[in-house]
């Protein structure tokens, strides 16, 4: 930030600090809005990360039990949750390797809710039923991702994280100082008082979150509902989305629409006896004619092998490893392992948290200096020089609003407003600084 005055107009092309003040506005503009969104998503992101430890806290009496003498069988435990709630489908069957674990069952009951049940393997007591969205981290999880409104939430969302992206690339221009900010003192930590204090903040912080922050961001784009969708497209396109067997795909049905079942612990043992890493996930037949389908729950997502077994004879029909996707496919969900704190163990959880804490002193410091700088009664936008922008600008925001299509809408949201009604009514458009 600086506090130059501005110019009178100039029509020409901009350069030197002309430019300079037509990007921190653009970067205060960005910050209105990122900010409140950066805090909340760094808070609630930070949060799940520790999703595991917080779960074993609030809901250790429904995950723990005690080693009995033996299992009962996943059929035992599902008769019991039968006889406890309605059952209109099993949607799957989570194991993990621990005996003192208790058996998460999903399923959705008569009113098409997809609920959670927790039952004891060795007494196959029920120890508690929820519906999915209604437990902590879900709903966390929810208002991280769209707000706790669907859709409608997940574009605002998905909105700042699109200009997050331009205020940290702006940000790190005006950090830079037209070259007159040197290494040692970028990396110099704040000193001063006041503003001083408050400003030398948002500029130290900014270049460690930039590092930290903006990977994050975009290991998470393929989640989206705008972005997400045009990379699924593009995926789809070019034959390089994932192969996994989860959600379809090219699944073979069992050999014959008749006999008895394999039990579910027959689908474990051939799980194990095929290599998979343990916990496991399966998911029950749908019909007569369907298979098992079961995968390694490992959060490991090179481990996640996937298998399609006959649900009479226990043949393995199709099995599908991590390594079997595409590289792109690959790239996505190696991304979003990322994006949990999962990639490569306590050290990613370890930066993420840091992101986290940086995100956050990034945005409160960012507010601060706004707050003390801004004239009294007024938003307090940096004047900026009514100019032209150069080619290469015209190419790069051209650029920026293709591969971030929801800056390149508000943007021209942004311009109409602009051009109708704010300037004539003297909003956003900047004072020089006295």
């Amino acid at each position: 930030m600086t506090d130059a005055a501005a110019p009178a107009p100039d029509r020409s092309q901009m350069t030197g600090g002309a430019f300079y003040r037509l990007v921190w506005k653009w970067h205060f503009l960005a910050s209105l809005y990122v900010l409140p969104f950066m805090a909340m998503l760094a808070i609630t992101g930070g949060i799940y990360l520790y999703k595991p430890q917080i779960e074993e806290v609030i809901y250790a009496d429904r995950l723990n039990v005690e080693i009995g003498a033996e299992r009962q069988s996943c059929e035992a435990q599902i008769a019991a949750l039968g006889a406890t709630t309605d059952i209109t489908r099993i949607r799957s069957i989570k194991i993990e390797d621990r005996p003192s674990r208790s058996t998460l069952i999903e399923f959705d009951d008569t009113n098409k809710i997809r609920t959670l049940a927790w039952i004891d393997p060795y007494t196959s007591e029920v120890l508690a039923t929820q519906p999915r969205d209604e437990t902590a981290m879900r709903i966390l999880r929810k208002f991280h991702g769209e707000l706790l409104l669907g859709d409608f939430g997940t574009k605002f969302v998905e909105l700042a994280a699109h200009w997050a992206i331009v205020m940290f690339i702006t940000g790190l221009y005006l950090w830079w100082s037209r070259g007159q900010r040197t290494v040692k003192k970028a990396f110099s930590p704040p000193s001063g008082k006041g503003r001083s204090f408050w400003r030398e903040t948002h500029l130290f912080t900014g270049i460690f979150a930039a590092a930290l922050v903006v990977p994050i961001i975009i290991s998470g784009l393929p989640w989206t509902n705008v972005w997400g969708s045009g990379l699924s497209y593009v995926q789809q396109q070019t034959n390089t989305e994932s192969k996994s067997l989860r959600f379809g795909g090219d699944i073979p049905n069992s050999t014959t629409g008749e006999g008895t079942p394999i039990p579910y612990a027959q689908v474990f043992d051939i799980a194990e006896a095929q290599g998979l890493v343990a916990h496991y996930e399966t998911r029950p037949p749908r019909n007569a004619v369907a298979a098992y389908w079961v995968r390694s729950a490992s959060i490991n997502r090179a481990d996640q092998t996937e298998l399609i077994i006959d649900q009479y004879t226990g043949t393995v029909l199709k099995r599908h490893d991590f390594a079997d996707n595409p590289a792109l496919a690959r790239v996505v969900s190696q991304g979003i392992s990322f994006h949990q704190g999962e990639l490569y163990g306590w050290l990613n959880l370890a930066q993420n948290t840091l992101a986290a804490v940086l995100a956050v002193v990034l945005s409160v410091s960012g507010f601060v200096v706004w707050w003390m700088r801004r004239p009294a009664g007024s938003l307090g936008v940096p004047a900026a020089p009514d100019a032209s922008l150069g080619t290469g600008m015209v190419v790069l925001v051209i650029g920026l609003g293709i591969l971030l299509p929801l800056v390149g809408a508000s943007l021209i949201v942004a311009l109409v407003l602009d051009w109708l009604i704010f300037r004539k009514l003297g909003w956003f458009q900047g004072r020089p600084a006295t």
